[in-house]
């Protein structure tokens, strides 16, 4: 039975939802966060959350207006020492935090705003990203810019951490398909997508090359129900929408030229957020399918 969160039930209706879909508008405006802004992820009450607010070692909290802009306030300051990233929502509603200062998956509490270090990966470079499969099981990306290296890692429901694979290039994007069976993970300048089968125990294996760009940069990914990749084209100022075969099907046109993360979110699991180094700002546009925690 699938343990990934199902938001769209208790979602506000919001604004723009008629509007024309690939067509991007700001949703939070410039400078609001910070150029180390990424995430996002929508959770309970159809509420978005990104990293960065203002500064880094901070959450904030964008909640929709009825212009279908989006109001952005303070939710958590992190520990010291802890600097988020890439942000997912389990199926109970604990925010999941990818801690690349601190080498930490964090859970936060969202009643009480508690902050814990859910796994501590030993070994890591920089927790980047992470991807939530439908058994509860947390994947990471982990680059090294320095060297231009990568690692994979698996953190089980119960918090065991396995490295999966070392020696990879900048490993920034990841995401599991909608049936729980693929795991896609990005390298930011190698500029290539990989996919790997996921076994019963949660290990991966079958590591193929799904797609390779020519150009810019790649960052964080998102799935939608039929199994299409949106990519973050960093410096490109583009959202690349990837069939599961590896054919780029579209490129949504942004304002900004450096995003960073895609989430889905909105009434019906169609509204795609966008966050967006250059600006501070996250933009929003309305996509054909749901998202993959949406279903069909």
């Amino acid at each position: 039975m699938s343990t990934v969160p199902a938001f769209a039930a208790d979602q506000p209706a919001a604004a723009g939802n008629a509007a024309a879909v690939f067509v991007a508008r700001d949703f939070v405006g410039d400078g609001v966060f910070g150029s180390g802004i990424e995430g996002p992820a929508t959770g309970p009450g159809g509420i978005l959350y990104a990293v960065s607010f203002g500064r880094d070692g901070t959450i904030g909290r964008v909640e929709p207006q009825a212009d279908g802009s989006g109001r952005a306030l303070l939710f958590v300051e992190l520990p010291l020492g802890s600097t988020g990233n890439g942000l997912r929502f389990g199926a109970d509603g604990t925010l999941y935090v990818a801690d690349y200062t601190g080498h930490n998956v964090l859970a936060i509490d969202m009643g009480t705003r508690q902050v814990r270090v859910f796994a501590h990966l030993d070994g890591a470079h920089q927790p980047n990203d992470i991807a939530l499969a439908p058994d509860g099981t947390l994947y990471a990306s982990d680059p090294d810019w320095k060297t231009g290296s990568g690692q994979l890692w698996r953190i089980g429901r119960d918090g065991a951490v396995r490295r999966l694979e070392t020696g990879m290039g900048t490993t920034n994007g990841i995401e599991v398909s909608p049936d729980g069976k693929r795991l896609y993970v990005n390298e930011s300048v190698q500029r290539t997508v990989w996919v790997y089968d996921i076994g019963a125990d949660g290990g991966v294996s079958g590591k193929r090359l799904l797609l390779e760009f020519p150009d810019h940069g790649l960052d964080g990914m998102r799935s939608d129900a039929d199994g299409n990749l949106y990519i973050a084209r960093y410096g490109a100022g583009v959202v690349a929408v990837v069939s599961p075969e590896g054919k780029v099907l579209r490129e949504v046109a942004l304002r900004g030229q450096k995003p960073t993360n895609v989430a889905f979110g909105g009434a019906d699991g169609r509204d795609v957020y966008v966050t967006l180094q250059d600006r501070g700002a996250i933009e929003t546009f309305r996509s054909e399918r749901p998202g993959r925690e949406y279903g069909h």
